[in-house]
């Protein structure tokens, strides 16, 4: 056996990291999430990472207007110069012995001054059923017939051109690919190419883009049908995530396929990925979960039967697939860690949750006051329900504790994580955290041998409670780390009845 495999097996095996006397992860003074696992490299005792779901809160959109309707879906939400903007498809299903539209696909928009009342703007552009009284900001392509996931952004390049300002990507009924949109102001839009700009993957989905602020260039998600490894044949396949890049928005990358290690084959129907706006060298992703079960005896056991089984008269899958949100997160742009458990679940609410379609998170993540008086704001979610029932989908408003995706925790027993080695830029180190009365968290700063540094031992470390977004930490000769800046250092901490979320080296 070779040396190098010998000394690789012995440092495994005796715990010692084979990265020890390398360098460190840079990190610099950026904000660091633990929802990737990039940064842990041991877990010790009662200690896990785990992900954390959002809090179901109220209803913010009915869409029952006649141009909406039970099929509405495609939700983006993002905050534009004081104010909020959600867009989505208005869309109704007719369900009889097929599957039929009740209108034309139509692309609707709604604002908001605080993320949680939202109000339809008249915006008299497009004639509907004889009037023009109404928030319907496109309904065909000029070239490309009927529109179809109509998908916006806010564009973030600092060259963006004035009547560029906004972004979008959708399809059409009438060619096979992604068209490329701009318009001024998030209202009025025009085609940037009289014809599709990405052309390989199947496009039935939410595909989006934005422009990327670390690597400076477009980057786009769309859907594809992955053959599956045994099936060379290609008889299955599975919905999954492709991936390109532009310069221009126009010209773009030969897409490629993304990975996610160690999660198994799944249906993703949609991706929802973006940079997360306090760390954007971090990507997170809201996928749509899609999950066969058949007419089994918990189905049978499930709520609004008579509507199941109507779906199921048409295509059984229909009645008989669940939908739900699940999380993952990468660095790289490609491969992401997809947490297995539910992000949002369907829930102990016995109506309007359960069924294929329901369940699917928007794209798009902001920031609202908390629905607790005094507390510090919390990031919003919007997902739907009721979807395919009646006239109308609801839209629910989710919360979730800023940066709080996925928590290093620990019981009262305790446990420790240590960090791989790290390089930072900085003085000072700052945690989000929270902790019970009782609870507590230590942090000790190590070489990147993992011997603790003088005066910056776990014993030294002052104890760290409460709940807080930021708080420094502080050792017995103050919270000064400046001195350690630049050279590869490890983290340990010491947890007990506490979470921890990010942290910041400022």
């Amino acid at each position: 056996m070779p040396l190098r495999v010998i000394l690789f097996v012995l440092l495994f095996w005796s715990g010692v990291s084979v990265w020890a006397q390398g360098p460190g992860l840079e990190i610099g003074s950026r904000l660091e999430l633990f929802v990737d696992g990039a940064l842990i490299e041991e877990i010790r005792g009662a200690a896990r990472v785990e992900l954390r779901r959002p809090t179901p809160r109220e209803v913010v959109l009915v869409t029952d207007r006649s141009w909406e309707g039970n099929a509405c879906g495609y939700f983006t939400v993002f905050r534009d110069d004081g104010r909020y903007r959600m867009y989505y498809r208005g869309s109704q299903f007719i369900t009889g012995d097929t599957l039929k539209l009740g209108h034309r696909e139509v692309v609707c928009t709604v604002e908001s001054l605080d993320g949680i009342h939202w109000y339809r703007p008249n915006l008299g552009l497009v004639e509907f059923e004889g009037s023009k009284s109404n928030n319907i900001i496109l309904d065909r392509i000029p070239v490309g017939g009927t529109i179809h996931n109509f998908v916006p952004f806010k564009d973030a390049n600092p060259a963006a051109a004035p009547d560029a300002r906004y972004k979008a990507l959708s399809s059409g009924s009438e060619a096979r690919g992604l068209y490329a949109w701009k318009s001024p102001d998030g209202i009025h839009w025009d085609l940037m190419a009289d014809r599709p700009v990405i052309t390989k993957g199947a496009f039935d989905s939410q595909n989006l883009a934005f422009w990327d602020p670390v690597r400076r260039e477009y980057r786009e998600y769309h859907r594809y049908f992955r053959k599956l490894d045994d099936d060379p044949a290609g008889r299955r396949g599975i919905r999954d995530i492709l991936t390109g890049t532009s310069q221009d928005f126009l010209d773009w990358t030969d897409p490629v396929t993304l990975s996610y290690s160690g999660a198994p084959d799944e249906e993703l129907y949609t991706n929802q990925i973006l940079p997360y706006y306090r760390a954007p060298h971090i990507l997170l992703g809201f996928p749509t979960r899609y999950v066969e079960w058949g007419w089994t005896d918990s189905m049978r056991a499930l709520s609004e039967q008579e509507h199941r089984r109507l779906r199921a008269g048409v295509h059984v899958r229909f009645g008989t697939a669940l939908t739900e949100g699940i999380f993952m997160a990468g660095r790289d742009r490609i491969s992401f860690r997809r947490w297995q458990e539910a992000f949002v679940r369907p829930g102990l609410r016995p109506v309007g949750n359960w069924v294929y379609g329901d369940n699917y998170q928007n794209w798009g993540l902001v920031e609202t006051r908390s629905h607790m008086e005094g507390a510090p704001n919390e990031l919003s979610v919007y997902v739907n329900e009721g979807y395919w029932r009646g006239n109308s989908t609801n839209i629910r408003r989710y919360t979730l504790r800023i940066d709080g995706f996925v928590a290093v925790t620990a019981p009262m027993e305790g446990g420790e994580i240590v960090t791989r080695p790290l390089e930072f830029q900085g003085s000072r180190l700052t945690l989000n955290f929270s902790t019970s009365a009782a609870g507590s968290i230590r942090v000790e700063l190590q070489d990147a041998a993992g011997t603790p540094l003088e005066g910056f031992g776990l014993d030294d470390c002052s104890v760290v409670f409460g709940d807080e977004l930021e708080r420094e930490v502080r050792w017995k000769g103050g919270s000064d780390v400046s001195s350690l800046a630049g050279r590869p250092v490890r983290l340990r901490f010491s947890l007990r009845d506490a979470d921890l979320f990010a942290l910041r080296f400022r």
